[in-house]
């Protein structure tokens, strides 16, 4: 709506022009607050008048690129296998931009890791843990650490290979690095996890990894765990969205499944994706 137009709709100036520029007036700053959820307002009704025209629905979905990579195929085969109208867009950001993205409605669903992101003490949203994870130091079964209980100066000669997570400065992989001292000139990052297990497994070196993404290789002896201080991590993936009453009846069914021990083993075994049923918008970030 033009400015001239709201003026004379709220009955308010809204703002007025000073030497140092612009002032706003009490209402004014109101509706400034209220901006980007005016505009996210409007989007999120223009994409559910087109989908109730075609039949559809859509939800978008926000994650971390290591919940992406390892756990959302899963996730997203066995939901939308669930509903015949029902099409999911991912797409893979920082975590510190979640809050941003699900308050602007960019987004309809966030996950990803919870010490990555300070949503889970923001009461404007609804988060809800749902999977435990375990991070953990792989190697090849020729690797000078595969035997014994590593120093940290042997830690420190080796050639680590990682997957985007490791270009995230305040993610679990790189907090892990900082502790254990790692050198960026021994830090290789590839396009993804996958690509740099390959790596470790066909050139040697180490890697930071989800544990039940390389149960199968451990079990095969492709790949060893290292055990020391400092080279596992606890984590928890969250799902965040908006309060219960603003968000769509599609997105309450993703939180409501998302803990279900049927959807819990299709994250962590993975159930595969259809080209025809699945086709994902993916951006990856490797730096925020």
């Amino acid at each position: 709506m033009h400015v001239a137009a709201l003026r004379k709709e709220l009955d308010d100036p809204l703002f007025t022009r000073t030497g140092a520029g612009l002032a706003f007036t009490p209402g004014g700053l109101r509706l400034a607050s209220r901006a980007v959820e005016i505009l996210g307002l409007q989007q999120q009704t223009a994409i559910e008048v087109t989908e109730a025209a075609h039949g559809r629905r859509l939800l978008r979905i926000a994650a971390s690129s290591t919940f992406a990579e390892h756990t959302a195929p899963g996730l997203i085969e066995l939901f939308s296998s669930r509903a015949d109208d029902l099409s999911v867009e991912l797409s893979v950001h920082p975590t510190s931009q979640f809050r941003d993205l699900i308050c602007s409605r960019a987004v309809d669903i966030a996950i990803g890791p919870a010490s990555e992101s300070s949503i889970g003490s923001d009461t404007s949203l609804f988060v809800r843990p749902f999977l435990k994870y375990q991070i953990i130091t792989v190697v090849a079964p020729n690797s000078p650490l595969a035997v014994g209980i590593p120093t940290p100066s042997l830690l420190r000669q080796q050639q680590w290979m990682f997957g985007p997570p490791a270009g995230s400065v305040a993610g679990e992989i790189a907090t892990m690095l900082r502790d254990l001292a790692i050198p960026e000139s021994q830090q290789r990052i590839f396009q993804s996890d996958a690509a740099a297990l390959e790596e470790v497994m066909r050139v040697g070196g180490a890697t930071l990894t989800i544990g039940f993404a390389v149960a199968k290789d451990l079990a095969a002896g492709r790949l060893v765990h290292v055990t020391s201080p400092g080279l596992d991590k606890a984590g928890e993936w969250c799902v965040a969205t908006l309060p219960p009453a603003a968000r769509q009846p599609a997105v309450s069914e993703l939180v409501r499944f998302i803990t279900t021990p049927r959807c819990i083993q299709a994250m962590i075994r993975g159930s595969g994706v259809g080209v025809t049923r699945f086709r994902p918008k993916v951006h990856v970030t490797l730096w925020s």
